[in-house]
């Protein structure tokens, strides 16, 4: 039998709170958690009178996503609904709920509608029921999935828990819920739209409380889902007016035919329809405002996060310039401080699962990159088996700084392999897997501390301390493979290597070769023909001592053909005599171009 438990944030909820309480009561759901965060209005009193689990938490530990994944880990039930403190259910909403998760069977989570109460202002009411109508025209539930909207709302929304358990609500100022929408969509679940499992429920603030909320609603959907709200004035008066317009008609079709109740309310809708397009493109424009108007704007007071000014001057004119890898010796030095981060349980089964969420960190790439089309390409494969994928980008010294994460996605598929699942930035917005994939060395200590993971392990491309000359870089490499990861090694010879000087568990995997890409070519071969991998900004390749060696060749065979390729730069093979210098040039391809 399936098992229901409803959580509540509260803070201040007093008001509303006893309705709703024994609204759950009187629709039987098994569990109700209250996690309140401060609250100085008697809404503690409230839920322990009412006999429901009390969780209090301090305010400064509140967070939209963090408090919720909080109930939810909490909580008991197979399903859990999360409401707002004045939300409150109408008769037959669990029912409803319940209903709904039978209709698919990959449903993870489902909504239902806000209904105004008795005092809602007109403006709001109608824009509660036309909103909710489009997603079933017919009054039938839907099931969203794919490329359907990713719209949900924890005002009253119900999950599975096995979907929460994979995806969670991103740590966000705001909006987790719409993140959650897209996130799920994304890791192959679908959602249900049920009209029947409505909620009583209405924002009424006044007008300038207005006005702020929806910077603040319209900045969330920046921060999480990258959404700008366009603004265009004339285009603001024209949909201002017909707002107007169609709030009249929803108050003369709800009695509010005419006198001084349709005057105020019709003057109100004005400046509300017309402050909302204003307040909401500015919203999602906060981060080029002032910090202290950002804050007067924010209904919840919130300006930019910190600045951290520069440090005084050191004495006598010395200056320490700051290293571009900072992130990756903290990380390690986290590890060291702190530990590694606890796996959660095995969850039984889940080894036979046919769908996982796998979380791939990877360092910043380029076009040719070898490694990281091995990456890509285990990837995508993983996904044709069903599995669920994300990628992280742990940048520490900025080379994607300048790129969003959809342009990252766009070129792992443009350079590498036909990747679908969402891409991230940092771990900001880190939300769990079942299993996490470190892969270059840098990856491997940020790995160690991610929380919400089931297992690790480390995709070993190359045995990278041998990249270095002595030098951090190389003692951080070569402690990444000292750490309880399973290490999957790019061949036999590298997965020896990790068992027998690091002691690390370890398998292998052969390279694969592309044959519709990687041919032989019905061309005539020349025996008088070198072709030399020049890569000469990457130092393990050594190039200047290749050079060398190819300017000795020169100098007993100068009739011998010197291709050099795999850069785009010019490099020098001009040398002090004639023994240690040869003329070359780069071509993109290695038979575009002879160097003598």
């Amino acid at each position: 039998m399936t098992t229901v438990s409803a959580v509540i944030p509260v803070k201040d909820g007093a008001r509303y709170l006893p309705e709703l309480l024994a609204a759950l009561a009187r629709e039987g759901v098994d569990e109700t958690l209250v996690v309140d965060s401060g609250s100085r209005d008697g809404s503690v009193a409230i839920a322990r009178a009412a006999g429901v689990r009390l969780i209090e938490i301090d305010p400064s530990e509140f967070g939209h996503g963090r408090t919720r994944n909080l109930g939810a880990q909490l909580a008991s039930g197979d399903l859990i609904c999360f409401l707002t403190q004045d939300a409150t259910p109408v008769e037959g909403w669990l029912d409803a709920y319940l209903s709904a998760f039978a209709l698919a069977p990959n449903v993870g989570a489902a909504y239902g509608p806000h209904l105004p109460r008795h005092d809602t202002s007109p403006m709001i009411g109608r824009e509660l029921e036309e909103f909710f109508a489009q997603f079933a025209p017919d009054g039938q539930p839907v099931v969203q999935s794919g490329a359907g909207p990713t719209f949900l709302s924890n005002v009253n929304a119900c999950y599975a828990r096995a979907c929460w358990e994979q995806v969670r609500f991103r740590d966000v100022a705001y909006a987790e819920d719409q993140a959650f929408g897209a996130d799920m969509l994304a890791a192959g679940w679908s959602k249900v739209f049920q009209p029947a499992a409505g909620v009583l429920h209405a924002h009424d603030y006044g007008l300038v409380d207005f006005m702020r909320r929806y910077f603040d609603e319209y900045r969330g959907l920046r921060e999480t889902t990258g959404h700008v709200e366009q603004f265009d004035l004339a285009l603001t008066v024209r949909g201002a007016a017909s707002a107007v317009a169609a709030d009249r008609r929803w108050m003369y079709e709800h009695g509010i035919n005419g006198g001084i109740d349709r005057t105020r309310w019709t003057t109100r809708a004005a400046a509300h329809h017309a402050g909302r397009r204003v307040f909401s493109a500015l919203g999602s424009r906060a981060e080029r405002l002032p910090r202290g108007l950002t804050r007067a704007l924010s209904l919840e007071g919130r300006g930019h996060e910190p600045v951290v000014e520069d440090p005084a001057p050191l004495p006598d004119g010395l200056r320490v310039e700051p290293t571009e890898r900072r992130g990756q010796y903290e990380a390690a030095a986290d590890v060291a401080r702190l530990g590694v981060e606890p796996l959660l349980p095995v969850v039984p089964g889940m080894a036979e699962r046919n769908r996982l969420h796998v979380a791939m960190i990877i360092p910043p790439f380029r076009a040719g990159s070898g490694g990281h089309n091995t990456l890509f390409q285990i990837l995508s494969r993983l996904e044709r088996r069903g599995h669920v994928c994300t990628v992280w980008v742990q940048d520490d010294y900025g080379a994607m700084s300048a790129s969003w994460p959809a342009v990252i996605r766009h070129d792992i598929r443009d350079l590498f392999a036909p990747f679908k699942g969402p891409v991230y930035k940092g771990f900001d917005e880190w939300h769990g897997a079942d299993v996490v994939l470190a892969t270059g060395w840098q990856t491997v200590h940020p790995a160690l501390r991610l929380a919400g993971c089931h297992a690790r392990a480390y995709l070993v491309n190359d045995h990278e301390p041998e990249f270095y000359g002595m030098s951090t870089e190389r003692l951080l490499a070569q402690d990444s493979c000292r750490h309880d990861l399973y290490c999957i090694a790019a061949s036999p010879w590298l997965r020896d290597l990790l068992i027998d000087r690091y002691g690390a568990s370890a398998e292998a995997f052969q390279l694969g070769v592309d044959h519709e890409t990687y041919r032989p070519r019905p061309v005539p071969r020349r025996r008088d023909t070198v072709v030399y991998y020049a890569r000469e900004e990457t130092p393990r390749r050594a190039v200047p001592a290749g050079l060398s060696g190819l300017a000795e060749l020169h100098r007993r065979r100068p009739d011998v053909r010197i291709v050099l390729f795999g850069t785009g730069r010019r490099i020098n093979t001009s040398g002090s005599s004639p023994a240690s210098s040869f003329r070359g040039c780069i071509p993109k391809r290695p038979w575009d171009c002879v160097c003598r």
